[in-house]
């Protein structure tokens, strides 16, 4: 079923479990912040239909979607090792259904952990340079079976994901995985919705990331799904483009004009974002990061 609107999307939407948006708003408003605190707290696990078949998977502040099929069950980063094997069970309970591929994302162990939960039953499907860094670093999670460089469709109970590189970004392994049938992309960390980028990019690539933004907005899709927070658009997809580009070019401005990360994070106002979330946390934190960045691969005179 194609859907006309993220509108219809939503108002068609299935909840499983506690109310997704109110799920989805507050971890719009905390994202990564605060999961250190969740070691004394009750885990808050839902499912919540994003379209027709399409399901979105919260463990906490992470978030990944599954696929259900006449013929099993297309699932996506598992999270860790006990949410695993929730899912599995309540997929098996509420669908009848076993886990026949498990895609995922990119290899960070928040997102990628407890995929030999599910190695059993499915096939496990990965970027090629996330398979060696999965091994390399002996994540906790399943070795991938398939993996690919640029593109890669499966398609199950006649139904199909398309699976694309659109190149360093958040890691450099990382993917999109876009559902066709239901106008939805999930595409985790390296695009939230109306929040800023997550502290001071540990492991990230600049300015690629905005390249990787780029081929995401020319891609056809109505929902975007993310990682960490609430729902979003393909307008959410620019919108974080022009953070990224608004940051990167005030950064290398002050870098040049031999700002310290001090002073950069005096001067940089970037006001335009000042309503996202994590604007005063982490907006500092971005620019000492594009600062780090930018001034590793500088050469004055």
């Amino acid at each position: 079923m194609k859907l006309s609107s993220l509108t219809a999307a939503l108002v068609a939407v299935t909840l499983f479990g506690a109310p997704a948006l109110a799920q989805q708003a507050d971890t719009h408003n905390h994202n990564h912040a605060g999961e250190e605190q969740l070691a004394q707290q009750e885990v808050k696990r839902s499912i919540t239909g994003i379209a027709p078949n399409l399901y979105r998977f919260q463990n906490n502040f992470h978030f990944s979607v599954f696929l259900v099929t006449d013929d099993g069950v297309i699932a996506t980063d598992p999270i860790n090792a006990d949410a695993a094997t929730w899912l599995e069970g309540e997929i098996k309970s509420r669908f009848n259904q076993e886990i026949k591929y498990l895609v995922l994302s990119h290899d960070h162990a928040d997102h990628s952990a407890g995929g030999e939960v599910w190695a059993d039953t499915a096939t496990v499907v990965a970027h090629a340079n996330a398979r060696d860094v999965i091994i390399a670093e002996k994540r906790p999670t399943a070795t991938p079976d398939l993996t690919f460089t640029d593109n890669m469709n499966i398609t199950l109970g006649g139904q199909t994901v398309e699976l694309s590189y659109v190149g360093r970004n958040h890691s450099d392994n990382m993917i999109v995985m876009n559902f066709p049938a239901q106008r939805a992309l999930f595409a985790v960390d390296f695009i939230p919705v109306k929040t800023v980028a997550f502290r001071d990019f540990g492991d990230a690539y600049l300015p690629e990331w905005q390249e990787s933004l780029r081929r995401v907005e020319a891609m056809d899709f109505d929902i975007l799904v993310p990682g960490h927070g609430r729902l979003g658009t393909k307008a959410d997809v620019a919108a974080f483009r022009e953070y990224m580009d608004d940051l990167w070019a005030a950064v290398k401005d002050a870098v040049r004009a031999g700002k310290t990360v001090e002073q950069a994070q005096a001067e940089i106002k970037l006001d335009k974002y000042a309503d996202w979330a994590q604007f005063e946390a982490w907006g500092p934190l971005n620019i000492a990061g594009a600062h780090r960045i930018f001034s590793q691969h500088r050469r004055g005179n």
